[in-house]
């Protein structure tokens, strides 16, 4: 089989036709040969023919973007078989075979039904077969080609990435690069020119220039200044077919800005300025503004003012606001109109971010000179002092001078000045000023202990212009007069062992004083001598402001005498010197043997006889138990009821209760009249103390009468109505007297309270063989011993 193709007559195809036809099969294998060959059918003898050398294509080609009205010619296929009587029978398969591309199946020729686009699909495989048409069967074996759909200029170049921005800059030398830009184009790159494309300029010239093969847009002229022009837009045009006529383009716009670099120098706009400063600019104070321009921006703009000679450099300072770039001129000492009139400065301003590379356009820098014109102003009174300190003794009397203060008019008409104190304050009450002199005086009566200093303002002002005021700070100290006597410096707890020695120190006093230390820190103490010796104890002045206490005797006895008192006197060192008295309070308390205190309390005896905590906690528990051992009984026998019907032979003619206390030691019967005779139980009605009664009883008081007057009947009676509206009392009747204990006793009295006063023979020595629980005991009767053989 034999595939022709028709494109080859088209006179641009005709050269490509050639090579492939003539010397493709060499180089590329696109063409290959086959034999023509008649095979013997159904047993036959073969025969064999002269070979008919045949082409065989296998790639076609076809226009993209066809747009006739019929199908474009493909091709042609062809079977040497072929004898034109159309036995043969062409079958076409493959991507587009029946949709795209079809065949006649007699004469082989291949056409395209649709319009192919080659930027969406570049090529097509098919696969192409003849059969005989009667048997079916394969004529020649079958064979592969492609179509190729070819290209077309039917794409514009475009710029993906544009428009473009991008700065260069200023100064910058010819040729700088600014920018690459780059165009795509759709088409095929391999065939023609249709995807070949050029740079070139619109818009631009002569500042800029693009290189026509790569895109590189660059500086065209020598120092570009951003201050005379900054931005620039720049129009770039990409355009294929290698530029030729009848090619497509497209085009972008580059946007370039000039980048500042710092190539001018600063610049006053004046080479003399003059400023108006009136002497009364306060010192730090902002006095006026200088400026010079500079045509850059950014920090290339930046500067800095300095006073570089002048006589006001001294006086003024300037400093570089940031934001505006100007210079701030500042007082740094007061002006004086009467003094200097005026100033001269010379002002420099200088960039302080240099670039090298413009060295040759500077200096960098200009100067300016700057007077400034001192105005006169009606300046208030200045005070000879910035403030002031005075002192006056306290208890002065009222209109004591305290000091004085001096202002004078600064100005040259030298005003008269009048002076007062300025009442803001409470102090400020405490003082009065002379107005013509400004001699302060006292207007009160001070206590340097309740206020040591004052602090007042006093202010001066002109006759002639009051309202120009100065104010100054006058500080009063109040001096001391010794006007208070020492005291102790606070109250001391003393106390002395029993078993101490003679000559022991037991405490060390010292005494305070509210004057200060002129007038009382050098303290004497001393027992006052308006009393006798003491026998007990002695002071010992120790010569630095403190005492000693100290003991005389070699024992001291809590039984005997459990608290002493120690009157001291204490004296200051001041003129003239005061003095004042104390008591001291000394407690006796048994101590151990190394001096610690056991005990202060001369009843614990239970204690000082030995015994230890855990014999007093097992009688404290012994006591607690019958505690309620008795609450308990009392409870049950409260509980316990009456019988509702009383028996007939159940006569009580008289009530008899089993907890009275009865008469004391004169109850001889049951009941004795003489009990209820008694005076103090007839004033005295008792009630229960867990209960308060809420009625009151009839009577409270009987009227004094002797005992023979007393109606006991009239008495039974109403004391029976009281206990009947009383809700408190027990539910029996019985008039229960617990107050009256007797009058008398034949046997004495058997306490053992006043036994220590008795006087006895007995030895105690042997308590202290006893052990220590015994110790207390024995020292208290070898001391009573000891006290009676003195």
């Amino acid at each position: 089989m034999r595939i022709t193709s028709t494109s080859c007559i088209c006179p641009v195809l005709v050269c490509l036709c050639f090579v492939q036809r003539c010397y493709g099969a060499a180089h590329h294998g696109s063409i290959k040969v086959t034999r023509n060959q008649t095979k013997h059918i159904e047993g036959e003898t073969e025969v064999h023919h002269r070979p008919k050398r045949g082409w065989v294509w296998n790639q076609f080609f076809v226009l993209e973007e066809h747009m006739g009205p019929d199908p474009q010619y493909v091709g042609k296929l062809h079977s040497n078989s072929d004898k034109g009587d159309g036995s043969v029978k062409y079958i076409l398969t493959g991507e587009g075979a029946g949709t795209i591309f079809i065949i006649d199946d007699t004469t082989g020729d291949i056409h395209s039904t649709k319009s192919l686009d080659r930027e969406q699909k570049t090529h097509y495989v098919l696969h192409a077969q003849a059969i005989d048409r009667r048997t079916n069967k394969p004529l020649e074996p079958e064979s592969e080609f492609i179509i190729k759909v070819q290209d077309i200029n039917d794409n514009a170049p475009k710029f993906t990435d544009g428009p473009y921005i991008v700065t260069v800059p200023e100064m910058s030398e010819m040729g700088t690069s600014v920018l690459q830009v780059t165009a795509t184009d759709a088409d095929d790159p391999t065939y023609g020119n249709s995807a070949r494309v050029v740079y070139s300029i619109l818009q631009g010239q002569p500042y800029f220039s693009v290189d026509p093969k790569t895109g590189v847009i660059r500086t065209a002229l020598h120092n570009m200044d951003r201050e005379a022009r900054e931005h620039y837009s720049v129009v770039i045009q990409a355009k294929d077919m290698a530029g030729q006529v009848g090619g497509l383009s497209g085009s972008t716009t580059v946007n370039i800005t000039l980048t500042d670099v710092n190539d001018n120098p600063p610049r006053f706009p004046q080479k003399h300025y003059q400023l108006y400063v009136p002497e009364s600019a306060q010192v730090g104070s902002a006095v006026g503004k200088i400026k010079a321009n500079d045509a850059d921006t950014g920090s290339n703009a930046d500067m800095k003012y300095t006073i570089i000679n002048g006589d006001g450099s001294g006086v003024f300072s300037i400093s570089t606001d940031k934001e505006t770039r100007e210079g701030i001129l500042s007082l740094k000492k007061p002006l004086n109109y009467e003094k200097k009139k005026s100033y001269t400065l010379n002002i420099e301003g200088a960039n302080t971010h240099l670039d090298f590379r413009f060295s040759h356009l500077g200096p960098f820098k200009d100067v300016t000179m700057l007077k400034v014109i001192v105005g006169d102003v009606d300046e208030p009174p200045l005070f000879t002092m910035p403030s002031y300190v005075m002192e006056v003794y306290e208890n002065a009397k009222i209109g004591t001078p305290v000091g004085t203060v001096t202002a004078h008019d600064p100005d040259a008409a030298s005003s008269l000045v009048r002076y007062f104190i300025d009442h803001n304050t409470e102090e400020d009450g405490y003082f009065t000023i002379d107005a013509s002199t400004g001699t302060i005086k006292t207007a009160k009566i001070f206590d340097r202990e309740e206020t040591p200093w004052y602090n007042i303002t006093v202010a001066a002002s002109e006759i002639d212009n009051p309202r120009l005021v100065s104010h100054v700070p006058v500080g009063v100290r109040i001096l001391d007069v010794n006007d208070n006597p020492p005291e102790l410096a606070r109250d001391y707890d003393i106390v002395v062992c029993e078993n101490t020695k003679p000559g022991q120190v037991i405490q060390t006093i010292t005494a305070t004083d509210k004057d200060n230390s002129a007038n009382g820190a050098r303290f004497h103490f001393s027992l006052d001598e308006g009393l006798s010796l003491n026998p007990n104890f002695t002071l010992r002045n120790n010569e630095d402001n403190t005492a000693s206490i100290l003991t005389r005797r070699r024992r001291y006895s809590r039984t005997t005498q459990d608290i002493y008192y120690l009157p001291v006197l204490i004296s200051d060192g001041g003129v003239p010197p005061l003095s004042s008295s104390s008591t001291l309070t000394i407690r006796v308390c048994a101590c151990e043997r190394d001096g610690r205190v056991r005990t202060c309390h001369a009843e614990a005896f239970l204690s000082s006889a030995g015994l230890s905590t855990g014999a007093l906690i097992a009688i404290l528990l012994c006591v607690v138990i019958l505690l309620a051992i008795v609450v308990l009984f009392i409870t049950l026998r409260r509980s316990k009821k009456e019988p509702l019907i009383i028996s007939e032979e159940d006569v009580r003619e008289n009530v008899v209760t089993y907890d009275d206390e009865g008469g004391g030691e004169e109850d001889t019967e049951a009941f004795d009249i003489t009990a209820l005779r008694n005076p103090s139980a007839a004033e005295e009605l008792k009630y229960r103390r867990d209960v308060r009664p809420e009625v009151r009883p009839l009577s409270r008081h009987h009227p004094s009468s002797s005992l023979d007057s007393i109606d006991v009947q009239e008495f039974i009676k109403q004391r029976l109505a009281e206990a009947d509206l009383d809700p408190s009392v027990p539910p029996y009747d019985s008039l229960q007297t617990y107050a009256y204990e007797g009058h008398r006793s034949e046997a004495g009295s058997i306490s053992s309270l006043d036994s220590a006063t008795t006087q006895s023979d007995q030895d105690y020595n042997y308590l202290g063989d006893w052990g220590p629980e015994f110790k207390k005991l024995a020292e208290l009767y070898g001391e009573i011993e000891s006290e009676r053989t003195t």
